[in-house]
């Protein structure tokens, strides 16, 4: 499984993702982010599903990239590009990977800024070639492990929130994807974007330079349950003992 996190404020935009593949019996670590920048563009890919189809949607787009200069002014048109070399990967391996029961499950997050694009943008890109964009009421998009990290998300995160801010609720997301599924963990790497700068701000981050916010985090939520108001519960175990509504 893989955890990789897109979120758009009007700051900028804020990339998550883990290292860990898991290859058979193996667990190995590599990189689920690719990065691109020069004069008047700089954006961002991650991807999951099988390493192989990403490696070879990655190398076919690179080599499109560098030819057609006619998408370098507008970021979607970077993510139509990108989806035609799923398609093509699709179109070449599909058939071989449903025959070993495999599914073809190149799902992908391009973020970024062109030199046409009044601001930064961030696309899901499915498998199919499609995609959409991430919008204003729900600024965010996870690929791979999703609903353990969502709900600290969909409770804290709203587009006005700063970059500072978005990063911070995306890793207690991290943390709480990696602490629930077993083939998602550090190192997590990170790409921060600041609107207009076309500059890509890349940081790779292992456990221990995260460890003592996500022990604080634990312990404030264990305190957080001792402090909801209780009333209502308290008085369901109303026949209880006091020693026993205690333990």
């Amino acid at each position: 499984m893989t955890f990789c996190l897109g979120i758009t404020v009007d700051q900028g935009l804020v990339a998550i993702a883990d290292t860990r593949v898991v290859a058979g019996n193996e667990c190995l670590i590599a990189k689920k982010t690719a990065s691109y920048q020069g004069p008047g563009f700089a954006f961002f890919v991650m991807n999951s599903g099988l390493r192989s189809l990403r490696d070879k949607v990655l190398l076919f787009f690179e080599e499109a990239f560098a030819r057609d200069t006619q998408t370098r002014d507008r970021l979607f048109k970077v993510v139509n590009l990108y989806a035609q070399q799923v398609r093509r990967v699709a179109e070449e391996d599909g058939e071989a990977l449903a025959r070993a029961e495999l599914k073809f499950n190149a799902y992908s997050l391009i973020g970024g800024q062109m030199s046409g694009d009044s601001a930064h943008r961030l696309f899901l890109i499915y498998p199919e070639g499609n995609w959409v964009e991430i919008g204003p009421d729900t600024p965010y998009q996870i690929i791979g492990a999703s609903g353990f990290g969502k709900p600290i998300l969909e409770r804290s995160l709203t587009r006005s929130d700063s970059m500072l801010y978005a990063f911070k609720v995306g890793l207690l997301a991290f943390d709480a994807t990696r602490l629930c599924a077993a083939d998602v963990d550090f190192p997590m790497d990170v790409i921060l974007y600041s609107r207009g700068s076309f500059t890509l701000v890349e940081q790779r981050y292992v456990y221990d330079d995260v460890r003592a916010i996500s022990n604080w985090w634990q312990e404030r939520m264990r305190r957080s349950v001792h402090d909801l108001p209780s009333e209502w519960i308290e008085a369901a175990f109303a026949r209880l003992t006091g020693d026993e509504l205690v333990r």
